[in-house]
Protein backbone atom coordinates (compact mmCIF):
# COMPACT_ATOMS: atom_id res chain seq x y z
CA UNK A 1 0.00 0.00 0.00
CA UNK A 2 1.12 3.55 -0.72
CA UNK A 3 0.55 5.94 2.17
CA UNK A 4 0.65 9.10 0.11
CA UNK A 5 1.65 10.03 -3.41
CA UNK A 6 2.49 13.68 -3.96
CA UNK A 7 3.42 15.00 -7.38
CA UNK A 8 4.84 18.51 -7.46
CA UNK A 9 4.64 20.74 -10.48
CA UNK A 10 7.78 21.43 -12.43
CA UNK A 11 9.29 24.83 -11.93
CA UNK A 12 8.72 27.42 -14.60
CA UNK A 13 11.45 27.94 -17.10
CA UNK A 14 12.53 24.29 -17.11
CA UNK A 15 12.20 23.15 -20.70
CA UNK A 16 12.02 19.37 -20.18
CA UNK A 17 9.93 19.35 -17.00
CA UNK A 18 10.38 17.09 -13.96
CA UNK A 19 8.25 15.38 -11.35
CA UNK A 20 9.30 14.89 -7.76
CA UNK A 21 7.98 11.65 -6.30
CA UNK A 22 7.81 11.70 -2.51
CA UNK A 23 6.46 9.73 0.46
CA UNK A 24 6.67 6.42 -1.47
CA UNK A 25 6.97 3.59 1.09
CA UNK A 26 6.61 -0.16 1.24
CA UNK A 27 4.28 -2.05 3.57
CA UNK A 28 7.13 -3.36 5.74
CA UNK A 29 8.15 -1.04 8.54
CA UNK A 30 11.64 -2.51 8.87
CA UNK A 31 12.32 -3.10 5.19
CA UNK A 32 14.10 -0.72 2.82
CA UNK A 33 12.01 1.98 1.18
CA UNK A 34 12.40 3.44 -2.24
CA UNK A 35 14.30 6.73 -2.40
CA UNK A 36 12.33 9.96 -2.17
CA UNK A 37 12.50 13.04 -4.42
CA UNK A 38 13.22 11.03 -7.55
CA UNK A 39 13.32 13.30 -10.59
CA UNK A 40 11.73 11.96 -13.76
CA UNK A 41 11.34 13.58 -17.16
CA UNK A 42 7.86 14.33 -18.56
CA UNK A 43 6.61 15.66 -21.87
CA UNK A 44 4.89 19.02 -22.49
CA UNK A 45 1.31 17.63 -22.89
CA UNK A 46 1.56 15.81 -19.57
CA UNK A 47 2.97 18.93 -17.90
CA UNK A 48 -0.06 20.89 -19.14
CA UNK A 49 -2.36 18.20 -17.78
CA UNK A 50 -0.71 18.44 -14.37
CA UNK A 51 -1.14 22.22 -14.34
CA UNK A 52 -4.88 21.90 -14.92
CA UNK A 53 -5.52 19.10 -12.42
CA UNK A 54 -3.15 19.87 -9.59
CA UNK A 55 -5.66 19.37 -6.77
CA UNK A 56 -6.05 15.62 -7.18
CA UNK A 57 -2.38 14.98 -6.54
CA UNK A 58 -2.44 16.18 -2.95
CA UNK A 59 -5.12 13.68 -1.90
CA UNK A 60 -4.61 10.38 -0.06
CA UNK A 61 -5.53 7.27 -2.00
CA UNK A 62 -4.90 3.53 -1.91
CA UNK A 63 -3.74 1.30 -4.77
CA UNK A 64 -5.37 -2.18 -4.64
CA UNK A 65 -2.48 -4.57 -5.14
CA UNK A 66 -0.30 -6.74 -2.94
CA UNK A 67 2.91 -5.26 -1.68
CA UNK A 68 6.01 -7.20 -2.76
CA UNK A 69 8.68 -8.01 -0.26
CA UNK A 70 11.76 -5.83 0.05
CA UNK A 71 13.81 -8.77 -1.26
CA UNK A 72 11.71 -8.80 -4.44
CA UNK A 73 12.42 -5.13 -5.11
CA UNK A 74 16.04 -5.56 -4.15
CA UNK A 75 16.51 -8.39 -6.65
CA UNK A 76 14.53 -7.00 -9.58
CA UNK A 77 15.22 -3.29 -9.10
CA UNK A 78 18.80 -3.21 -7.83
CA UNK A 79 19.32 0.45 -8.71
CA UNK A 80 16.39 1.45 -6.55
CA UNK A 81 17.26 -0.79 -3.64
CA UNK A 82 20.70 -2.28 -4.16
CA UNK A 83 21.72 -5.62 -2.66
CA UNK A 84 24.80 -5.69 -0.49
CA UNK A 85 27.97 -6.73 -2.38
CA UNK A 86 28.33 -10.53 -2.67
CA UNK A 87 30.48 -12.25 -0.09
CA UNK A 88 32.99 -14.32 -2.06
CA UNK A 89 33.73 -16.38 1.04
CA UNK A 90 30.19 -17.84 1.00
CA UNK A 91 29.69 -20.59 -1.58
CA UNK A 92 25.98 -20.05 -2.15
CA UNK A 93 23.91 -19.88 -5.30
CA UNK A 94 22.29 -16.53 -6.11
CA UNK A 95 19.01 -18.32 -6.74
CA UNK A 96 17.60 -21.79 -7.35
CA UNK A 97 19.16 -23.53 -10.35
CA UNK A 98 22.20 -21.26 -10.53
CA UNK A 99 25.82 -22.26 -10.17
CA UNK A 100 27.40 -21.55 -6.86
CA UNK A 101 30.04 -18.84 -6.91
CA UNK A 102 32.84 -21.31 -6.30
CA UNK A 103 31.52 -24.36 -8.17
CA UNK A 104 34.13 -24.26 -10.93
CA UNK A 105 36.82 -23.10 -8.51
CA UNK A 106 36.26 -26.12 -6.26
CA UNK A 107 36.12 -28.57 -9.17
CA UNK A 108 39.38 -27.25 -10.59
CA UNK A 109 41.03 -27.29 -7.17
CA UNK A 110 40.03 -30.92 -6.66
CA UNK A 111 41.38 -32.20 -9.98
CA UNK A 112 44.06 -29.64 -10.79
CA UNK A 113 46.96 -31.02 -8.71
CA UNK A 114 46.77 -34.31 -10.62
CA UNK A 115 46.92 -32.79 -14.12
CA UNK A 116 50.37 -33.11 -15.70
CA UNK A 117 52.19 -31.82 -18.75
CA UNK A 118 53.71 -34.43 -21.06
CA UNK A 119 56.75 -33.51 -23.17
CA UNK A 120 59.11 -35.21 -25.59
CA UNK A 121 62.81 -34.44 -25.09
CA UNK A 122 64.14 -37.12 -27.41
CA UNK A 123 62.70 -38.95 -30.39
CA UNK A 124 63.88 -42.03 -32.24
CA UNK A 125 66.58 -39.95 -33.94
CA UNK A 126 68.10 -38.53 -30.78
CA UNK A 127 67.80 -35.41 -28.56
CA UNK A 128 65.38 -32.68 -29.59
CA UNK A 129 64.16 -29.36 -28.18
CA UNK A 130 61.71 -29.87 -25.33
CA UNK A 131 58.27 -29.92 -26.88
CA UNK A 132 55.00 -30.08 -25.00
CA UNK A 133 52.82 -32.65 -26.73
CA UNK A 134 49.92 -33.14 -24.40
CA UNK A 135 48.41 -33.45 -20.96
CA UNK A 136 47.50 -36.28 -18.64
CA UNK A 137 45.87 -37.10 -15.32
CA UNK A 138 47.37 -39.02 -12.42
CA UNK A 139 44.68 -41.52 -11.49
CA UNK A 140 46.62 -43.47 -8.86
CA UNK A 141 49.07 -42.23 -6.20
CA UNK A 142 51.57 -44.81 -7.51
CA UNK A 143 52.12 -42.66 -10.61
CA UNK A 144 49.68 -44.17 -13.12
CA UNK A 145 48.78 -41.49 -15.65
CA UNK A 146 45.84 -41.49 -18.04
CA UNK A 147 46.46 -39.70 -21.35
CA UNK A 148 45.77 -40.12 -25.07
CA UNK A 149 47.64 -42.52 -27.32
CA UNK A 150 48.36 -40.14 -30.19
CA UNK A 151 50.53 -38.01 -27.88
CA UNK A 152 52.97 -40.63 -26.75
CA UNK A 153 52.66 -43.85 -28.79
CA UNK A 154 53.87 -44.66 -32.29
CA UNK A 155 50.87 -45.28 -34.55
CA UNK A 156 53.01 -46.84 -37.28
CA UNK A 157 53.19 -50.08 -35.31
CA UNK A 158 50.47 -52.11 -33.60
CA UNK A 159 52.85 -52.58 -30.70
CA UNK A 160 53.05 -50.09 -27.83
CA UNK A 161 56.12 -48.10 -28.80
CA UNK A 162 56.91 -44.69 -27.34
CA UNK A 163 57.62 -41.83 -29.73
CA UNK A 164 60.69 -41.04 -27.67
CA UNK A 165 61.81 -40.03 -24.19
CA UNK A 166 58.86 -38.74 -22.21
CA UNK A 167 59.13 -36.14 -19.46
CA UNK A 168 56.17 -35.58 -17.16
CA UNK A 169 55.88 -32.27 -15.30
CA UNK A 170 53.59 -31.89 -12.30
CA UNK A 171 51.85 -28.62 -11.37
CA UNK A 172 54.41 -28.15 -8.56
CA UNK A 173 57.18 -28.20 -11.24
CA UNK A 174 58.54 -31.63 -10.28
CA UNK A 175 59.61 -33.64 -13.33
CA UNK A 176 59.71 -37.40 -13.91
CA UNK A 177 60.60 -39.66 -16.78
CA UNK A 178 57.53 -41.47 -18.09
CA UNK A 179 57.19 -44.96 -19.48
CA UNK A 180 54.41 -45.97 -21.87
CA UNK A 181 52.66 -48.95 -20.30
CA UNK A 182 49.68 -49.47 -22.60
CA UNK A 183 48.01 -47.75 -25.53
CA UNK A 184 44.80 -48.41 -27.44
CA UNK A 185 44.83 -46.73 -30.82
CA UNK A 186 41.13 -47.22 -31.58
CA UNK A 187 39.91 -45.32 -28.51
CA UNK A 188 43.07 -43.13 -28.39
CA UNK A 189 43.61 -43.97 -24.72
CA UNK A 190 47.03 -44.65 -23.19
CA UNK A 191 48.65 -45.27 -19.82
CA UNK A 192 51.98 -43.76 -18.74
CA UNK A 193 53.79 -44.63 -15.52
CA UNK A 194 56.16 -42.47 -13.46
CA UNK A 195 58.01 -43.41 -10.28
CA UNK A 196 57.95 -41.26 -7.16
CA UNK A 197 59.29 -41.96 -3.69
CA UNK A 198 56.18 -40.37 -2.20
CA UNK A 199 52.48 -40.76 -3.09
CA UNK A 200 51.34 -38.42 -5.85
CA UNK A 201 48.11 -36.39 -6.00
CA UNK A 202 45.48 -38.31 -7.92
CA UNK A 203 42.08 -37.48 -9.37
CA UNK A 204 38.81 -39.24 -8.65
CA UNK A 205 37.05 -41.00 -11.51
CA UNK A 206 33.38 -40.24 -11.97
CA UNK A 207 30.74 -41.73 -14.25
CA UNK A 208 30.08 -40.40 -17.74
CA UNK A 209 26.75 -42.24 -17.84
CA UNK A 210 25.39 -39.73 -15.33
CA UNK A 211 26.04 -36.76 -17.62
CA UNK A 212 23.23 -35.00 -19.46
CA UNK A 213 23.27 -32.40 -22.24
CA UNK A 214 23.62 -29.02 -20.56
CA UNK A 215 25.67 -30.23 -17.59
CA UNK A 216 28.59 -27.99 -16.68
CA UNK A 217 32.07 -29.41 -17.19
CA UNK A 218 35.61 -28.05 -17.16
CA UNK A 219 38.65 -28.99 -19.24
CA UNK A 220 42.07 -28.91 -17.60
CA UNK A 221 45.41 -29.22 -19.32
CA UNK A 222 48.49 -27.53 -20.69
CA UNK A 223 47.63 -26.16 -24.14
CA UNK A 224 50.62 -24.74 -26.02
CA UNK A 225 52.69 -25.65 -22.91
CA UNK A 226 50.78 -23.09 -20.82
CA UNK A 227 50.69 -24.75 -17.43
CA UNK A 228 47.50 -25.13 -15.38
CA UNK A 229 44.98 -23.89 -17.95
CA UNK A 230 41.27 -24.21 -17.17
CA UNK A 231 38.34 -23.72 -19.54
CA UNK A 232 34.68 -24.37 -18.86
CA UNK A 233 31.58 -25.17 -20.85
CA UNK A 234 28.64 -27.52 -21.06
CA UNK A 235 28.03 -31.00 -22.39
CA UNK A 236 26.52 -30.65 -25.85
CA UNK A 237 25.99 -34.36 -26.56
CA UNK A 238 26.65 -37.45 -24.46
CA UNK A 239 26.83 -40.01 -27.27
CA UNK A 240 28.27 -38.38 -30.37
CA UNK A 241 28.97 -41.26 -32.76
CA UNK A 242 32.26 -41.59 -34.62
CA UNK A 243 30.32 -41.92 -37.88
CA UNK A 244 28.83 -38.45 -37.25
CA UNK A 245 32.39 -37.11 -37.35
CA UNK A 246 33.33 -38.97 -40.52
CA UNK A 247 35.51 -41.47 -38.64
CA UNK A 248 35.46 -44.88 -40.25
CA UNK A 249 36.07 -48.28 -38.69
CA UNK A 250 34.89 -49.51 -35.33
CA UNK A 251 31.97 -47.67 -33.79
CA UNK A 252 32.96 -45.25 -31.01
CA UNK A 253 31.06 -42.69 -28.96
CA UNK A 254 32.32 -39.39 -27.58
CA UNK A 255 31.27 -36.66 -25.20
CA UNK A 256 30.82 -33.44 -27.14
CA UNK A 257 31.40 -30.17 -25.26
CA UNK A 258 32.01 -26.51 -26.02
CA UNK A 259 35.05 -26.27 -23.73
CA UNK A 260 38.00 -24.58 -25.42
CA UNK A 261 40.48 -27.27 -26.46
CA UNK A 262 43.79 -26.46 -28.13
CA UNK A 263 47.02 -28.18 -29.06
CA UNK A 264 48.43 -29.62 -25.85
CA UNK A 265 45.03 -30.22 -24.24
CA UNK A 266 44.95 -33.74 -25.66
CA UNK A 267 44.97 -36.30 -22.88
CA UNK A 268 43.83 -33.85 -20.23
CA UNK A 269 40.74 -34.51 -18.12
CA UNK A 270 37.18 -33.41 -18.61
CA UNK A 271 35.86 -32.83 -15.09
CA UNK A 272 32.38 -32.45 -13.62
CA UNK A 273 31.47 -29.96 -10.90
CA UNK A 274 32.24 -32.57 -8.24
CA UNK A 275 35.87 -32.55 -9.37
CA UNK A 276 35.60 -36.06 -10.86
CA UNK A 277 37.10 -37.05 -14.20
CA UNK A 278 34.30 -37.91 -16.63
CA UNK A 279 36.28 -37.96 -19.87
CA UNK A 280 39.63 -37.63 -21.63
CA UNK A 281 39.88 -34.73 -24.08
CA UNK A 282 41.28 -35.95 -27.38
CA UNK A 283 40.23 -33.75 -30.29
CA UNK A 284 38.40 -30.70 -31.62
CA UNK A 285 37.01 -29.50 -34.94
CA UNK A 286 39.65 -27.12 -36.27
CA UNK A 287 37.30 -25.24 -38.59
CA UNK A 288 34.71 -24.51 -35.89
CA UNK A 289 34.50 -23.05 -32.41
CA UNK A 290 32.97 -24.89 -29.47
CA UNK A 291 33.18 -28.41 -30.92
CA UNK A 292 35.42 -30.51 -28.69
CA UNK A 293 35.31 -34.22 -27.98
CA UNK A 294 36.33 -36.50 -25.14
CA UNK A 295 36.42 -40.25 -24.57
CA UNK A 296 33.81 -41.06 -21.86
CA UNK A 297 35.43 -42.24 -18.64
CA UNK A 298 33.13 -45.28 -18.57
CA UNK A 299 34.72 -46.38 -21.86
CA UNK A 300 38.19 -45.73 -20.43
CA UNK A 301 37.48 -47.87 -17.38
CA UNK A 302 36.41 -50.79 -19.61
CA UNK A 303 39.62 -50.43 -21.63
CA UNK A 304 41.65 -50.45 -18.41
CA UNK A 305 39.94 -53.68 -17.41
CA UNK A 306 41.00 -55.23 -20.71
CA UNK A 307 44.55 -53.94 -20.23
CA UNK A 308 44.69 -55.83 -16.93
CA UNK A 309 43.10 -58.91 -18.45
CA UNK A 310 44.79 -59.08 -21.87
CA UNK A 311 47.92 -56.97 -21.48
CA UNK A 312 48.13 -54.30 -24.18
CA UNK A 313 45.44 -55.94 -26.31
CA UNK A 314 41.86 -54.70 -26.30
CA UNK A 315 39.40 -57.28 -27.63
CA UNK A 316 36.42 -55.84 -29.48
CA UNK A 317 33.50 -57.87 -30.83
CA UNK A 318 32.28 -57.71 -34.43
CA UNK A 319 28.85 -58.69 -35.72
CA UNK A 320 28.96 -57.27 -39.24
CA UNK A 321 25.73 -55.29 -38.97
CA UNK A 322 24.90 -51.73 -39.84
CA UNK A 323 22.32 -50.64 -37.28
CA UNK A 324 19.91 -47.73 -36.82
CA UNK A 325 17.93 -46.71 -33.72
CA UNK A 326 14.16 -46.53 -34.17
CA UNK A 327 11.72 -44.24 -32.41
CA UNK A 328 7.95 -43.79 -32.66
CA UNK A 329 8.11 -41.05 -35.31
CA UNK A 330 10.52 -42.96 -37.55
CA UNK A 331 8.44 -46.12 -37.20
CA UNK A 332 5.29 -44.19 -38.18
CA UNK A 333 7.06 -42.75 -41.22
CA UNK A 334 8.34 -46.18 -42.31
CA UNK A 335 4.84 -47.65 -41.95
CA UNK A 336 3.45 -44.91 -44.18
CA UNK A 337 6.02 -45.78 -46.84
CA UNK A 338 5.64 -49.57 -46.57
CA UNK A 339 2.40 -51.21 -45.47
CA UNK A 340 4.23 -54.48 -44.76
CA UNK A 341 6.50 -52.84 -42.17
CA UNK A 342 6.20 -54.86 -38.92
CA UNK A 343 4.15 -53.61 -36.00
CA UNK A 344 6.81 -52.62 -33.48
CA UNK A 345 7.11 -49.76 -31.01
CA UNK A 346 10.86 -50.03 -30.42
CA UNK A 347 13.94 -51.82 -31.66
CA UNK A 348 17.00 -51.48 -33.88
CA UNK A 349 16.73 -51.51 -37.67
CA UNK A 350 19.31 -53.42 -39.76
CA UNK A 351 19.77 -51.51 -43.04
CA UNK A 352 22.88 -53.49 -44.08
CA UNK A 353 24.43 -56.91 -43.46
CA UNK A 354 28.10 -57.32 -44.41
CA UNK A 355 28.58 -60.43 -46.60
CA UNK A 356 30.56 -63.17 -44.90
CA UNK A 357 30.20 -61.59 -41.46
CA UNK A 358 28.96 -63.39 -38.32
CA UNK A 359 25.57 -61.72 -38.79
CA UNK A 360 25.38 -62.88 -42.41
CA UNK A 361 26.16 -66.47 -41.41
CA UNK A 362 23.53 -66.25 -38.64
CA UNK A 363 20.85 -65.37 -41.22
CA UNK A 364 20.31 -61.65 -40.62
CA UNK A 365 18.68 -59.83 -43.55
CA UNK A 366 18.42 -56.24 -44.63
CA UNK A 367 15.34 -54.68 -43.05
CA UNK A 368 15.35 -56.86 -39.93
CA UNK A 369 14.33 -55.19 -36.69
CA UNK A 370 16.09 -56.50 -33.58
CA UNK A 371 13.66 -56.43 -30.65
CA UNK A 372 15.55 -58.81 -28.32
CA UNK A 373 19.22 -59.71 -28.06
CA UNK A 374 20.95 -62.00 -25.62
CA UNK A 375 17.64 -62.48 -23.80
CA UNK A 376 17.07 -58.75 -23.23
CA UNK A 377 14.60 -56.33 -24.85
CA UNK A 378 16.34 -53.86 -27.14
CA UNK A 379 15.57 -50.17 -27.60
CA UNK A 380 18.88 -48.84 -28.95
CA UNK A 381 22.18 -49.91 -30.49
CA UNK A 382 24.14 -49.21 -27.32
CA UNK A 383 22.28 -52.01 -25.53
CA UNK A 384 23.41 -54.51 -28.17
CA UNK A 385 27.00 -53.29 -27.96
CA UNK A 386 26.97 -53.60 -24.19
CA UNK A 387 25.76 -57.19 -24.43
CA UNK A 388 28.37 -58.33 -26.98
CA UNK A 389 31.19 -56.36 -25.35
CA UNK A 390 32.87 -59.36 -23.69
CA UNK A 391 31.09 -62.13 -25.60
CA UNK A 392 33.56 -62.82 -28.42
CA UNK A 393 33.05 -66.44 -29.46
CA UNK A 394 29.89 -66.78 -27.35
CA UNK A 395 26.62 -67.70 -29.18
CA UNK A 396 23.88 -65.11 -28.64
CA UNK A 397 20.22 -65.34 -29.61
CA UNK A 398 18.51 -62.48 -31.41
CA UNK A 399 14.76 -62.07 -31.87
CA UNK A 400 13.96 -60.10 -35.03
CA UNK A 401 10.82 -58.85 -36.73
CA UNK A 402 10.44 -58.91 -40.50
CA UNK A 403 7.88 -57.74 -43.05
CA UNK A 404 4.26 -58.69 -42.37
CA UNK A 405 5.11 -59.23 -38.67
CA UNK A 406 7.11 -62.38 -39.21
CA UNK A 407 9.18 -63.22 -36.09
CA UNK A 408 12.49 -65.08 -36.43
CA UNK A 409 15.03 -66.24 -33.83
CA UNK A 410 18.67 -66.16 -34.96
CA UNK A 411 21.91 -67.26 -33.27
CA UNK A 412 25.01 -65.16 -33.90
CA UNK A 413 28.56 -65.72 -32.67
CA UNK A 414 30.53 -62.42 -32.39
CA UNK A 415 34.08 -62.45 -33.68
CA UNK A 416 37.03 -60.29 -32.66
CA UNK A 417 37.19 -57.12 -34.70
CA UNK A 418 40.21 -56.48 -36.89
CA UNK A 419 41.64 -53.15 -35.76
CA UNK A 420 44.89 -52.82 -37.73
CA UNK A 421 45.67 -49.14 -38.17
Amino acid sequence: MFRRLLLQHPRRGVATGFLALTAFTLGSSDGPSLPTNVAISICDPFRQFLSSTSSIFSQDFTLPFSVFSPEFFARHFPTACPLPPPDSSKDVACCSGCLKRNSIVKAAAAAGPSVVNICLTEDVYGPMPIMGIGSGTIIDPDGTILTCAHCIADFSSRQVISKGKIVVTLPDERTFEGIVVNADFVSDVAVVKIHSETPLPSARLGSSSKLHPGDWVIALGHPLSLQNTITSGIVSCVDRKSSDLGLEGIRREYLQTNCAINEGNSGGPLVNLDGEVVGVNIMKVITADGLSFAVPIDTVIKIFEQFRKNGSRVVRPWLGLSMFDLNERIILQLKERDASFPNVTKGVLVPLVIPGSPADRAGFQQGDIVIEFGGRPIREIKEIMDIVEDKVGVPLEALVKRSNNKTVTLTVVPEEAYTDM
